[in-house]
């Protein structure tokens, strides 16, 4: 497999585990030294897998239903041993109060090949807002 598949495999596994809610799975991808600038705060995430992990459970029960999780216009590249990926994510379920979930939000994944794998080193997820002084998130966006 080029970089590319093998990359576009492991966001794959990464999207079924979110989707299954098995947070083991979706850490497994993920480098020891895993930064992430997620959609909820504070700014930055770190702490490795172990705290992903543990943030991950937390956010899995939450939701009544599997989490769609799934890509749009991904794009990958690759050199040596860094890569990044980049486009739309679509995020849809339902909360455990009911709350129908259905949003886009832009994602930026930069990995690094670790042990002859492909690893997460760090993650970018964002939401544009509104311009026009109330500063609320766009989520109502659709590709």
């Amino acid at each position: 497999m080029t970089d590319a598949e093998q990359i576009r495999t492991l966001l794959q596994v990464r999207a079924a585990a979110l989707h299954a809610r098995d947070a083991s799975a979706a850490v497994a991808t993920l480098a020891d030294e895993v930064v992430n600038y997620d959609l909820d705060p504070p700014l930055a995430h770190v702490g490795g897998p172990a705290r992903a992990r543990a943030s991950l459970d937390q956010w899995f029960a939450t939701w009544r239903t599997p989490i769609r999780n799934e890509p749009r216009d991904l794009q990958i590249a690759a050199s040596g041993d860094l890569a990044f990926a980049f486009g739309l994510i679509h995020l849809a379920g339902t909360k455990i109060d009911g709350e129908e979930v259905d949003l886009w939000f832009r994602s930026t994944v930069c990995l690094r090949r670790v042990d002859g794998a492909w690893r997460i080193v760090h993650e970018h997820s964002s939401t544009p807002f509104y311009m026009d002084g109330g500063f609320k998130a766009a989520i109502d966006l659709k590709p």
